[in-house]
């Protein structure tokens, strides 16, 4: 599909599938809702799914790996030969986000669509990274719609693979950077109050981190109405991507986990484009970058996790699968109120 037939093809949640999943948990033998989250998710699935039968067989994060121009301005304490050298270890299990695949039971598919070097990883790449954002646009339109495509590219392949619900993660030297600076256009926030450390700027290099985008929106006057225009001026290709897998995902009617913050603009910027996209996402954590509460109030969620990550690569969105994987073995093994021979427990009035 292209990005004009996904956005046509995205529809709404099942509201008879969910209503049946919450009467099966309204009937499992525990205190009402005493699973709070882990209810809703299942709840949720039901939705996706359009049936109560929920399983997650397969499980698959993708990460979009890109690297950006702004990184000339010292935003970062490291240079972009940072972004190929972890990319790779995707490949050779050495990075965090490929451990924990591991160790959850996901499958891993690390994407180079935009590293400033040839890579081993799939091939998907829309350029050699961004332009540099404070001089220039980061990306044409046609290469942001370019790079959207690929992220739906890849959901539809793992659709036919028969994976059921996708993570999201991103690698790339300043990325923190052009997700400040998307957020501060959509939210109308100033840089100074959505900007963060990244991966452990000095004071110094922070306030140069602030004053980048400044320039960048200054310069490249991004319309907040125009998503597409947004990534492309102040945007990142990893960024494009994920909005893509958002917007494939809920297409193609897969659960989306939001990773942290970088993870989370893209799916702001997905809901932008077509809010009934959110209805597919889940938010798997509360990122420590001091704009992700912003971005997930934004998006009307909340995550699952307060562990205070801040790593990226799809970690947080990984650390989620195993926790629905306990809320589906309890929603699908528990025992009933009437299996129990037990008074069925009601609603407060």
């Amino acid at each position: 599909m292209n990005l004009e037939e996904t956005l046509r093809a995205i529809g709404t949640l099942d509201q008879e599938a969910m209503k049946k999943a919450e009467e099966r948990w309204y009937s499992i033998a525990i205190p009402l809702h005493s699973l709070g989250k882990l209810q809703d998710a299942v709840v949720q699935m039901a939705g996706i799914f359009k049936t109560t039968d929920v399983h997650l067989k397969k499980k698959a994060l993708v990460t979009m790996c890109a690297d950006n121009g702004v990184v000339e301005e010292g935003i970062s304490q490291s240079g972009q030969d940072v972004t190929l050298i972890i990319s790779e270890n995707f490949l050779k299990e050495k990075a965090t986000a490929t451990i924990m695949c591991r160790q959850v039971g996901a499958d891993i598919f690390p994407v180079d669509i935009g590293i400033a070097a040839d890579s081993h990883l799939i091939q998907h790449k829309v350029m050699y990274g961004t332009r540099n954002m404070t001089r220039e646009p980061a990306m044409t339109r046609e290469e942001t719609i370019k790079a959207i495509e690929v992220g739906i590219h890849m959901a539809e392949e793992l659709k036919e693979k028969g994976y059921e619900i996708i993570a999201t993660g991103e690698m790339g030297i300043g990325n923190t950077t052009t997700s400040s600076a998307i957020t501060s256009v959509l939210l109308d926030a100033p840089p100074e109050k959505v900007t963060g450390r990244g991966a452990g700027l000095s004071s110094e290099g922070l306030d140069r981190k602030i004053s980048a985008i400044k320039k960048a929106i200054a310069l490249n006057r991004p319309q907040k109405d125009d998503i597409i225009d947004v990534l492309a001026k102040v945007g990142g290709l990893d960024i494009a991507g994920m909005t893509g897998v958002f917007l494939g995902g809920a297409a193609l009617r897969i659960p989306v986990v939001i990773d942290g913050f970088i993870s989370s603009v893209a799916a702001l910027c997905a809901a932008r484009m077509k809010p009934e996209a959110k209805g597919f996402m889940m938010a798997s954590h509360l990122s420590k970058e001091p704009a992700s509460a912003m971005v997930l109030d934004a998006l009307g969620l909340e995550g699952c996790l307060t562990c205070d990550m801040r790593l990226g690569e799809g970690t947080g969105a990984v650390t989620l699968y195993p926790i629905l994987d306990i809320a589906i073995a309890v929603y699908n093994g528990m025992s009933t109120f009437e299996e129990n021979e037990m008074e069925t427990y009601v609603p407060l009035s």
